[in-house]
């Protein structure tokens, strides 16, 4: 038990259930946490029907990758919530690079948490998060990565791990995924451990000191990607020494 009373993630306790065909992970994951559910469970399903990423989009998700969400009940206080999502996109990079043959395209992170390999997507990432009626705040890690399947994606270039020789099946890549996660989780330490996140995340960073666009819900902004603040925020050179600091957003590169 943290001195605040919240209990640490360790890798003993993280439950596991695998379905065959779910609407979504994510949703499973929160109607199990409106139950009651306490939490450090994974749910994994071959197939979803309504698999989504963010802000609404449809996520295709037929037989052949991983569609995983993790249950999180009150992870950390909620003023250092904000680091989890690169904690997350470590661990991914970290599942993924143990299933890929040395010596490929590059395995990078672009902001906050897409994964890319050779520039091209290969697994999105979505983070929800809900107050409960009794107090509990249940956060939800929704993960999606392109193994043997790459689904039209408009807004990206795609790819999947078969194009980069890579044999592993969803089941041996979530074993990696699984472990990988507690590490990492524990590392991050209910955000105390933004620091070594924040390094690792940046050793692994895609396109910084390159020309971006960042789209936000109103507007557009472009500028020189000048890599993330200690607290994760991206950090945007609009010109004249002024950066700009952003919290959420997608990137587009050139």
């Amino acid at each position: 038990m943290a001195s605040d009373g919240r209990r640490r993630i360790s890798l003993g306790d993280i439950r596991h259930e695998a379905l065959s065909e779910t609407s979504s992970t994510n949703s499973e994951c929160l109607a199990r946490a409106r139950a009651g559910d306490p939490g450090n469970l994974w749910v994994t399903a071959e197939r979803q029907t309504g698999g989504r990423g963010r802000r609404g989009r449809l996520w295709v998700s037929e037989r052949g990758n991983l569609y995983a969400s993790l249950l999180l009940i009150d992870p950390a206080p909620m003023e250092r919530l904000g680091s989890l999502p690169l904690a997350v996109a470590v661990a991914v990079h970290q599942a993924i690079r143990s299933v890929l043959p040395p010596g490929g395209e590059p395995l990078e992170v672009k902001w906050p948490n897409d994964i890319l390999i050779g520039r091209k997507k290969t697994c999105g990432i979505l983070v929800e998060g809900e107050g409960l009626p009794d107090g509990r705040y249940a956060l939800i890690v929704g993960i999606g990565i392109n193994v043997s399947v790459m689904p039209d994606n408009p807004l990206y270039p795609v790819t999947c791990l078969r194009q980069h020789a890579s044999a592993a099946s969803p089941e041996e890549l979530f074993a990696h995924l699984f472990a990988a996660m507690a590490d990492v989780l524990e590392i991050w330490d209910q955000g105390r451990g933004i620091a070594e996140i924040t390094a690792r995340w940046r050793a692994i960073a895609c396109g910084v000191g390159e020309k971006i666009t960042v789209n936000l819900p109103d507007r557009s902004i472009s500028g020189q990607f000048a890599g993330i603040d200690d607290n994760g925020l991206l950090m945007l050179d609009t010109g004249a020494g002024r950066i700009m600091s952003i919290a959420a957003g997608d990137v587009f590169f050139g």
